[in-house]
This record gives structure tokens, sequence and C-alpha cells, in this order.
């Protein structure tokens, strides 16, 4: 199976000497769904800012479908996130004066690519939100916006997805349609989802998950269950010093 993401020995250290990524190794396999957990400040974020360009490692080296993205200039990267890595925030990141379908279409216009206005339907179709091109994002609830903001991370056929705690300002029931869309993302469509979460229900929708504590990877887990995480995380916490 062919890895889309791999982290070469990556380190990050920001001012002060605070060590966020200690010498982290990981590979994320195409088609596959990784929830990356730790207790807090266990790098869990860096890693994924790291991982998808949002900012540079320190040192090691990031490669996403073959291209090594920390030899590239800033520029560079800029540009090649924009074709190749799609993202999902907590807090959406939609523009408030933008409709949906402009909101979706952002990416490709900012990569300065012509967007297809059929395929765009089609995905906003695909997850529920056919009839709502031309609804303002404060006139959906946050579960939609979600959906517009995983829409907006489809359109461009992104490499790999990645998700920053994508429910962590839902409600259980939109946070579980939610998960079963990008679950079905990885299995039916084929794509790459690495996700940072805090939640274990969230976690144990993932194929496996990656472990980190103290900037370190500290174990993995193939085919999760809620508990099974939860227990894990408790185990980590007691390591650190942070309750789970």
């Amino acid at each position: 199976m062919t890895d889309i993401v791999s982290l070469e020995s990556l380190y990050k250290t920001y001012d002060g000497g605070v060590t966020a990524l200690d010498g982290v190794t990981a590979t994320f396999p195409a088609g596959s769904f990784t929830a990356v957990m730790g207790p807090s400040g266990s790098g869990k974020s860096t890693l994924l800012q790291c991982a998808a360009g949002l900012d540079r490692p320190t040192g090691g080296r990031v490669f996403i479908d073959g291209a090594e993205l920390t030899a590239t200039s800033d520029t560079a990267m800029t540009k090649f996130r924009r074709t190749r890595v799609g993202f999902v925030f907590q807090d959406y990141n939609l523009l408030p004066a933008l409709t949906v379908e402009q909101n979706v279409v952002l990416p490709l216009r900012l990569a300065g690519r012509r967007a297809d206005r059929l395929r765009v339907r089609e995905i906003l179709d695909r997850l529920g939100l056919g009839d709502r091109l031309g609804e303002l994002p404060e006139r959906l609830s946050g579960g939609q916006r979600q959906r517009v903001a995983i829409a907006r991370a489809l359109v461009a056929e992104p490499a790999v997805i990645f998700a920053d705690e994508p429910t962590g300002a839902l409600d259980l029931r939109s946070a579980r349609e939610v998960l079963t869309l990008l679950r079905s993302i990885v299995h039916e469509h084929g794509r790459t989802v690495v996700m940072v979460t805090h939640d274990p229900v969230a976690a144990a929708y993932a194929d496996s998950v990656l472990f980190l504590a103290d900037g370190r990877l500290a174990g993995s887990l193939r085919a999760p269950t809620a508990d099974a995480v939860a227990e894990r995380l408790a185990h980590l916490g007691d390591r650190v010093g942070v309750a789970a």
C-alpha cells in the first residue's frame, strides 16, 4: 500500500526551548483514516501542522504523495497545499460573506484553477447540501457548516485531508454525521484522512490511532474502540502527569 504521507524524524522546537516534536517518524497509507491522539501538550496539533505544511519543522522531512514538502520554499509550499492538501478545522473557517458554493470553490480560485460547477454541485449533493448552494454560513447549523468545510476540502482532489478536531464544536448527532461522512470518504472514495482529536468516540471511527506523549510516538492501535482508546489515553496521562 502506498504511503500518501511520510514523516521522517520530525523535530519542532519553539522559542524558549520548548520541544513540541521529538523525532517523530510515521506513515499514513493511501485510503486510510488515522486518528492522532495524546494528552494536552503532547504535540498532536504541531504534528498535523508540520505534516500539512502549515508550519515548518525544525528538523526532519515531510513527504506528501511522493513530494518532499520540507525541501520547498514557503511560496512553493503554499501552492502545493492549495492543490494537494485539504483541511477541515474545528471552527469551519468559512467566510461569512460568501455563499456555500463560493466557500467551496474558494481554494480553486486561490490556486488559479477553474471550478467545475457540475462537480462542485455533485459534491454538495452527496453531502446533503444540494439545496443550500446560495445560503450564507450563518443560516446553516454547525453540522452543515462542517459539511461545507469537507466539501471545500474535497473539491481540489487532494492527496490527503487533515482534520483538526473536526467535531469539537458540534453536538453529538452532528458529530456522528460528520465522522460517518469522513469514514465514507475514506472507505468508499479512497481518500486519506488524518484527524487530530481528543475524543475516544471520534477516534473509534478511524482505522487506526497514533498516540503521542511528550512530542514522541507512544504507540498505535488498529481497529480502535472507544473503550480501548480511553484506556490507552489514561495510561499516557499517567505517564506524562496529565489526567486523560
